[in-house]
Order: C-alpha cells, then structure tokens, then sequence
C-alpha cells in the first residue's frame, strides 16, 4: 500500500524533463519490440504486383517472409527506427502532458477535449521535430499528409486511453495492468478508426517504388482515395485494419506501460 500512496501523492504533472525522459525510454522499448509485427502490416497494404506478395494473414506473411528472404529481413531499418524514437517520444509526451495541463485535462471530470486536443498538439510537435529528417523538400511535401493521419489517431487514442483508465482506475493509483489494457484498447480503438487514411498515407509512401504507372502518378490524399475506391471498393479502405490492430493494441499497451513505469521510477 506504500507504494500506491507515493503514487498518489505525486502531482499529476511529472514536470518537463521526467515527461520526456520517460516518453524517450517508452518509445525505445515499443519500437524495438514491435518493429517486425509493423514491417508485415506495412507490406500487406502496399497493392502487390505479384502473387508471390499476397498475403492471407500475419501469420502467412511471417511465415513466406521468413522461409524467402529470412527473418533478419523484417529487422532491416530497426536501429534508425530506434534513434528516431527516443527523440520523437520525448517531445510527443513532453508536448502532451504540457497542454493536457494548460486545458485542464488534470482537472475532474471528463476532460476529453483538453485531452483530444493534447494528443493532437503532441502530434504535430513530434512529426514536426522528425520530417525534416528526409529534407527539408520532401519535409513540405509529406508534413500536412503525415498530420492528416497522426493527428486523428493520436487525438482518439490518447481520449481513449484516458478515459478507460479513469473507469478502471478511478483512485488513480499506480497501476501496471490498467494502463496496459487501457493503452492497449486505445490503441485498437484508434487504429480501426483510421484504417483508411493509413491506406492512403501508404500507398502515397510508396509511390516513388511502385512498378505501377497510375500510383507513381498519385498527387495527394484525394488521388489515393480515388485509386483505393476504383480498385478494391469500400473493402480497400480497411486493407491491414487486422494487422494493423493488432499492431497497435500490443504496441501501445507497451508504450503505456512502460511510460507510466518510467515516470514513476524516475521520481523515486
């Protein structure tokens, strides 16, 4: 019962430095971890030119993955992908917990603005600090259409997670198994919820490489749209939503968990 007392007696604010310091570290373990599960989900979007590129399921794409191009090859770009989430969670959850506090998400009550627009405000921040990494060129080009779908999806999953966790933990002590459920059903929630516009974001992302003519040719998210529709119908908009779920109800689970682990032991 210590414990959960000095949990409670902490303000609900950590302060700057502990946000970030803890969002850093919760990004790093999310990201290493789930970095092969995201590399499935990202293949089964792409439109397949070959047979040999169709997959049934997570499990069928892990399995022809692995026996064709070997297993190392779903880790190939993890490192990058752990340096840049250090930096892009500490200022995600640095930006968030700073407005959640300014609008009175701390405050009782269901606060679900202050907290939609702290996910949103986190989001903008992070994808700002890590697009110019591809230059500054393409930082103008992919920033409004990286926001288009970020925004959305951080906004009801951050709600989403704050919610949950007050109806499961209504004293709001520390607690382990609450904010794993809560961030893992937020995650889910959110992911389902905007399927589509990552089918787009995509297919916009992999235009460049694409053998096709008319997906080289896509100029934005309306073109993705119209190409998703004539093609595979309403039921392209939710190509993925199974991995794509699945991705983010572990991975949030996770980085929720580890995230309010870390800003506890940090305090300590």
């Amino acid at each position: 019962m210590a414990d959960e007392v000095d949990y409670e007696a902490l303000p609900s604010n950590a302060g700057l430095a502990v946000n970030m310091l803890a969002g850093a570290l919760a990004g790093i373990t999310e990201h290493a971890v789930m970095f092969p599960v995201d590399s499935i989900k990202t293949r089964m979007q792409v439109f397949a030119t070959s047979p040999a590129a169709v997959y049934t399921g997570i499990g069928n794409a892990f399995t022809r993955i692995s026996s064709t191009e070997g297993m190392r090859v779903l880790w190939r770009g993890v490192s990058s992908v752990i340096l840049g989430a250090g930096p892009a969670h500490a200022v995600h959850f640095g930006m968030y917990e700073a407005v959640k506090e300014l609008a009175g998400g701390n405050s009782p009550g269901n606060q679900w603005l202050a907290t939609s627009l702290a996910g949103a405000s986190a989001t903008i921040a992070s994808d700002a600090l890590m697009n110019p990494f591809d230059g500054l060129a393409a930082f103008y080009v992919s920033y409004p259409t990286t926001l288009m779908m970020s925004v959305p999806f951080t906004a009801v999953q951050f709600t989403v997670y704050e919610q949950i966790k007050k109806l499961l933990n209504p004293r709001g002590e520390y607690s382990p198994l609450t904010h794993m459920i809560a961030g893992g059903l937020a995650g889910g929630v959110a992911a389902g919820a905007t399927t589509p516009l990552d089918v787009a974001k995509t297919l916009l992302q992999t235009r460049g490489t694409s053998p096709d003519p008319e997906i080289r040719r896509v100029g934005g998210m309306v073109d993705a749209f119209r190409i998703i529709w004539k093609r595979d119908g309403l039921k392209g908009f939710g190509r993925g939503m199974s991995p794509r779920v699945l991705t983010h109800m572990p991975s949030n689970a996770l980085c929720w968990l580890s995230y309010e682990f870390f800003k506890v032991a940090i305090r300590e």
